[in-house]
């Protein structure tokens, strides 16, 4: 019995994030929040960080009530100069040893409708921006000989939805940027892997989830039979930044309700 408890302990161990500095880029809404207030959650002070001051404040406060540490300071993932500015304030609460990049954004327009500014846009938020945040935060981690960084992928970066090019090809880019610079970084440390969510039901999309033709396909395409709910992505986030995955390195992790494996459901 003592043996079964131990392992349980031990398994219980491999997760526990206690300890550890968490900046969670675009951590304030949506998924994000979920991500930030998860990784609160399994013992790591978390600084969530975005555009706009009020959710950051919300976000901020339902760290602490988990009695974690955080600073409340806007970031935008667009911005070099304010990412170095972040960089140098989370100090305030140690090395930073885990970087989730999830900030993002999507529009639908048809391809050959789309402006060649708006398309910019979205792959510096999505890509570029994603780059930014590993160039900010890697150096220290790699300094130190040890990080986690968390992108966040999505479905688009394996399949196309319609009229959703310029976000498809952003997405894409960041799978392949996760496994680039896990080639170039594990060897030192640090290790680099993303998570692919699948269809999830937040407030800006509910509208078309349940309202639509596509809704009604997205969930058609679904093996599970319903879209998730963000606080589901919270495990693979643990996972990854967290001692059970310390020879998990370049992998897009799919956490989608078998959406990928779908072929014919009916």
């Amino acid at each position: 019995m003592s043996e079964v408890k131990s392992g349980a302990q031990q398994g219980s161990a491999l997760f526990d994030l206690s300890g550890k500095v968490a900046v969670v880029l675009g951590g304030t809404t949506g998924i994000g929040r979920a991500l930030s207030v998860g990784l609160a959650a399994a013992g790591a002070d978390v600084v969530a960080t975005g555009r706009r001051m009020e959710p950051l404040e919300e976000t901020a406060a339902a760290i602490e009530a988990l009695g974690r540490r955080t600073v409340r300071q806007a970031a935008d993932v667009g911005d070099r100069a304010s990412l170095v500015a972040l960089r140098d304030r989370v100090k305030e609460l140690g090395p930073v040893d885990i970087l989730v990049n999830c900030a993002g954004r999507i529009r639908r327009v048809p391809t050959l409708e789309i402006e060649e500014s708006e398309w910019n846009s979205i792959v510096d938020t999505n890509l570029t921006g994603t780059l930014r945040g590993c160039q900010v935060f890697a150096p220290q981690m790699l300094e130190r000989g040890a990080g986690r960084i968390i992108n966040i992928a999505s479905l688009n970066s394996f399949v196309s939805f319609h009229e959703v090019a310029s976000y498809a090809a952003s997405k894409a880019g960041v799978a392949a940027l996760t496994r680039s610079l896990a080639v170039e970084w594990s060897r030192r440390g640090v290790l680099v892997n993303a998570i692919a969510p699948g269809v999830f039901r937040t407030a800006l999309n509910q509208q078309l989830l349940d309202s639509t033709p596509r809704g009604q396909e997205l969930l058609m395409r679904t093996p599970q039979g319903r879209f998730g709910e963000v606080e589901e992505l919270v495990g693979a986030a643990v996972f990854l930044a967290s001692e059970a995955a310390s020879y998990v390195t370049g992998v897009v992790l799919p956490v989608d309700g078998g959406f990928l494996a779908s072929g014919v459901n009916q």
